[in-house]
């Protein structure tokens, strides 16, 4: 295999560069560039500087010829990308899901109608009023790109049709499905009392909060899907999604997050991590 540095000159023949190898420039770059997007903010960052530097080590052992310095380098590289896949699971199962998005093309193949987003942020809103009103927990996640049958699975079939009373009977205290998850598909309450995994993750700082906002903080980092919580403590109402959170909503914020956020399916808000 011929050394990096030929195979960057080789792009470029004796006649130019051709059409498609710009073609083959412009698609790494773009992959480079999607990827450095979805690491952003997570532990994969610091593990992309330690590669480079380690890299960097190599490169220069390698021109000094430092051979027991080669030979480590080299072993840890051959167990290297075992221990990244064990290490950086949580990441690494983000970043592919997400590239399983099919980024802007996931929009056209399944859009939502206006009218039908309307419904959905219509009946939630008004469920997670009543839910705070009653003052009882509620923890609410909306289905967008990535299928969440795996959670469902782990809960109650409801397939019933999504309305506010139907979610407030649901988190009533005394319900027999009112600890867990409800999973929404659409305008279709999924299933209730589900399962969710509770990630602790460095750069979420999970520790202020309760298993109920741990919980829409895990899946909506793992997934892109859209959490409202209920606290049961304070009846305030939060939005998780792309792994943070906003609290404190009324009504009317509330109502606005949601219809930007399910109309934009793949462009969650850039809002801070604020506890609720």
């Amino acid at each position: 295999m011929p050394p990096l540095f030929d195979q960057l000159t080789g792009l470029c023949g004796p006649d130019g560069c051709r059409w498609t190898t710009v073609i083959d420039v412009f698609i790494v770059a773009i992959f480079i560039y999607y990827v450095l997007v979805l690491i952003r903010g997570t532990r994969a960052v610091q593990l992309l500087l330690g590669v480079l530097v380690l890299v960097a080590v190599y490169g220069l052992a390698l021109a000094l010829q430092l051979r027991l310095t080669l030979f480590v380098l080299q072993a840890l590289f051959t167990f290297g990308l075992v221990a990244i896949a064990v290490v950086f699971q949580p990441e690494l199962r983000r970043v592919l899901g997400q590239l399983g998005q099919l980024g802007p093309l996931n929009r056209i193949l399944t859009p939502l109608p206006e009218e039908q987003v309307d419904h959905i942020v219509d009946e939630l809103v008004r469920g997670a009023l009543l839910i705070s009103q009653a003052h009882h927990g509620g923890l609410i996640v909306v289905e967008r790109g990535t299928g969440l049958q795996d959670y469902s699975e782990t809960g109650v079939a409801i397939h019933g049709t999504l309305t506010a009373e139907l979610l407030a009977s649901i988190f009533f205290t005394r319900s027999p499905l009112h600890d867990g998850a409800v999973i929404v598909r659409g305008g279709q309450i999924v299933a209730a009392a589900c399962l969710l995994p509770l990630e602790e993750s460095a750069d979420r700082p999970t520790h202020r909060y309760g298993m109920r906002h741990r919980a829409a903080l895990s899946i909506s980092a793992q997934t892109d899907a859209v959490v409202v919580v209920v606290s049961e403590e304070t009846g305030q109402i939060s939005i998780a999604s792309n792994g943070r959170m906003i609290g404190g909503l009324d009504e009317e914020r509330l109502r606005r997050v949601l219809t930007s956020l399910l109309r934009n399916r793949l462009q969650p808000l850039p809002f801070r991590s604020k506890a609720s």
